[in-house]
């Protein structure tokens, strides 16, 4: 059955941070108004896309998080007792240190406005799996509304592609980005994470002098 998806792909693996800015670029290329991150392990439903994409189309939030901590399902979904402890520890953390009250940080289900997206200064952001975390730290940090909804989530082997020495790398990722974010905010230093000069993502992305120009080749996915 064909879906109607245009695909493309990167000529070599440039990591997860950097999947999400292209595709995030294609889809407001597309003319896309609302975007939606979902991560593609089978570990969140795609039947609150309509729901999350709504409360950003009304104009309540400018981004909206699908939350495996509300309702208490994250264990419940087999989510293992380390994740969810670390999970515990850093949102405690974060919310702390930026002032905001997430459930939580490390969701991979996100919804975006258009403007979100091309305001933030994405390119300074890792390619690597703490990206998620950066463009969280941007919104709190650039006053964006973040809304959530209490998100089922399911656990298998096969549904996570982040094993443990890569998930403690992560964790100190997450906690440099959110001290970068508090000491912005106190003005005591400046990175250009946080900068609104900081490089955004190129809405020319289709003019044909671009050199970062990604080709569609059918039956490719990002890497």
């Amino acid at each position: 059955m064909k879906l109607g998806l245009q695909i493309y792909v990167h000529e070599k693996n440039y990591g997860y941070g950097r999947n999400q800015q292209t595709c995030y670029k294609e889809a407001i290329a597309s003319g896309a108004d609302i975007i939606v991150m979902v991560h593609p392990d089978y570990q969140y439903t795609p039947l609150l896309v309509t729901a999350m994409a709504s409360m950003i189309a009304h104009g309540v939030y400018d981004v909206v998080l699908g939350s495996r901590i509300i309702g208490g399902g994250a264990l419940k979904g087999g989510m293992p007792l380390y994740k969810y402890v670390a999970n515990r520890f850093l949102t405690a953390f974060q919310n702390a240190f930026t002032g905001a009250k997430l459930s939580e940080y490390h969701t991979g289900f996100r919804a975006f406005s258009k403007e979100v997206l091309a305001s933030l200064p994405l390119l300074e952001n890792s390619d690597d799996f703490v990206f998620d975390n950066e463009i969280l730290a941007q919104c709190i940090y650039f006053d964006y509304r973040i809304g959530e909804v209490s998100c089922p989530t399911k656990y298998f082997r096969e549904a996570s592609s982040i094993n443990f020495t890569r998930s403690v790398r992560y964790g100190f990722g997450v906690l440099a980005t959110t001290l970068k974010c508090r000491l912005q905010k106190l003005g005591i230093a400046r990175y250009r994470l946080f900068s609104p000069r900081g490089r955004k993502l190129m809405l020319d992305y289709y003019s044909p002098a671009s050199p970062n120009k990604v080709t569609q080749q059918p039956g490719h996915r990002f890497k």
